[in-house]
């Protein structure tokens, strides 16, 4: 790299850790980008002249709101709601909404920034956003959902809207949580606006993959990077991390295609079987019963459970992190290298650290990071917006094969675009270039807004 670019790259990154105080996610988040767009800076001068990275880098606005609601047992209680709108220069802002304790500023800030990247990369007209709340859905009743949803809502829907911002689903906000959002917008509105929120059931205006879209797209992925080197994934084992939604239907996209899946986990612990995974038992556990993963071993006693233990640790051909972020470190990316381990494609959004990142690069298997790999729900999520816009419902297949094409199409741009800035095989590279590139084009030609 240039040594004058490469100081303006440092500079900007030291802007930004000054401006975002105690925001280590965003930052990794904004490094893993602009440490690779030296080579664009070189070939497109015009983008240092307009600070466009300074701009990207900067969200477009940050919304944090308090959200009381009431409890079954009658107690007040108190959580915190974001909304970060971080680049609509393709299109309205697009992202989930995450419900969970760890949630900060910080987690949505990194979450947008990735979004807006991962959305140019999937071809679709949608700009990025992120939003969510500290509150943790787990264990509560339908009733407390429902009320803390009704509360998020009520101040959320004056800030959103099919074209201005789309929000979905994410981790701790499924079928049950959009439905009581879309619900209370619905009320508060008077208006039937099917395309102010994606995810939705297909009964009312949802599309058909959208719930298998994001695990089944980084198959598609894994199974083009894999190609490309005249491998096919039938017969290969593999490890998935996390037990929800982008575990489970990565799971089963696995399995259709003659894979053995071995393990899987949630915050307590993993489930590794031997002879592969019992698809219906987990969806069983997880979905129906909203239990824990270790119940898993109560139908099928030749499982092993450990508590609190590493999934990477279980020997694997291919792995899938599609549990949350900075859950694969250096070390871990290691043992999956020394145990046989071909190629990573993650389901989540950036769940390996930089260390274990350099780890797979440097070991030259495939590494499909989480801005191509785990585009497919939102890709799903924009085409449930063409239905919702045109009043049509497509059928799963149609919808499956457009999602498929969408996954081809981007793993064919990252891997031309790192093969053309000489870094074969560079999917990070390829990824952080070809999302750049198209939102930088749209912000120069918009001047300077």
């Amino acid at each position: 790299m240039n040594a004058t670019i490469k100081a303006r790259i440092e500079a900007i990154f030291d802007q930004v850790i000054k401006r975002n105080p105690g925001e280590p996610e965003f930052h990794q988040a904004v490094w893993e980008v602009i440490d690779t767009l030296g080579p664009v800076l070189h070939k497109h001068p015009e983008y240092a002249e307009q600070k466009i990275i300074e701009r990207i880098c900067e969200p477009e606005r940050q919304i944090i709101f308090r959200v009381p609601w009431q409890d079954d047992r009658g107690e007040v209680q108190i959580n915190r709601g974001f909304r970060v709108g971080f680049n609509s220069a393709l299109g309205p802002y697009k992202g989930g909404l995450r419900f969970h304790p760890s949630v900060s500023l910080g987690t949505i800030k990194f979450l947008g920034f990735e979004q807006t990247f991962k959305n140019a990369l999937s071809g679709m007209p949608i700009g990025g956003a992120k939003g969510g709340s500290d509150f943790d859905p787990k264990n509560k009743s339908d009733g407390d959902v429902m009320r803390f949803c009704q509360s998020f809502m009520t101040e959320l829907y004056r800030h959103i809207g099919e074209f201005t911002d789309v929000p979905a689903g994410d981790i701790g906000v499924g079928a049950r949580e959009i439905g009581y959002l879309f619900g209370q917008y619905k009320r508060i509105t008077n208006r039937y606006e099917s395309g102010v929120i994606t995810g939705k059931s297909p009964a009312w205006g949802g599309a058909l993959v959208r719930r298998e879209a994001t695990g089944y797209g980084t198959v598609y992925f894994a199974r083009e990077m894999l190609n490309v080197r005249g491998v096919s994934l039938e017969g290969k084992t593999a490890v998935v991390s996390g037990s929800g939604n982008v575990a489970i239907y990565a799971i089963e996209k696995l399995q259709e295609y003659g894979v053995k899946v071995v393990a899987c986990s949630d915050s307590s612990g993993f489930i590794h079987d031997p002879d592969g995974l019992d698809l219906d038992t987990i969806k069983q556990i997880k979905e129906v019963e909203r239990g824990r993963i270790g119940a898993y071993r109560v139908t099928h006693k030749k499982a092993t459970y450990t508590a609190n233990g590493n999934i990477w640790d279980v020997p694997c051909d291919i792995a899938f992190p599609c549990a949350t972020q900075n859950e694969l470190n250096e070390a871990s990316a290691r043992t999956l290298v020394a145990n046989g381990c071909i190629a990573v494609s993650e389901g989540a959004n950036m769940p390996t650290t930089p260390e274990g990142v350099k780890v797979f690069l440097d070991a030259g298997i495939c590494y499909g990071p989480g801005k191509a790999a785990n585009a497919g729900g939102v890709a799903t999520s924009a085409l449930e917006m063409q239905q919702n816009a045109s009043r049509d419902a497509w059928s799963f297949e149609y919808t499956d094969k457009k999602l498929q094409n969408i996954m081809m199409d981007i793993h064919r741009d990252c891997y031309e675009t790192a093969k053309e800035y000489g870094l074969k095989n560079n999917y990070v590279a390829g990824a952080n270039i070809v999302g750049f590139r198209r939102v930088a084009a749209a912000m120069l030609a918009f001047g300077i807004i």
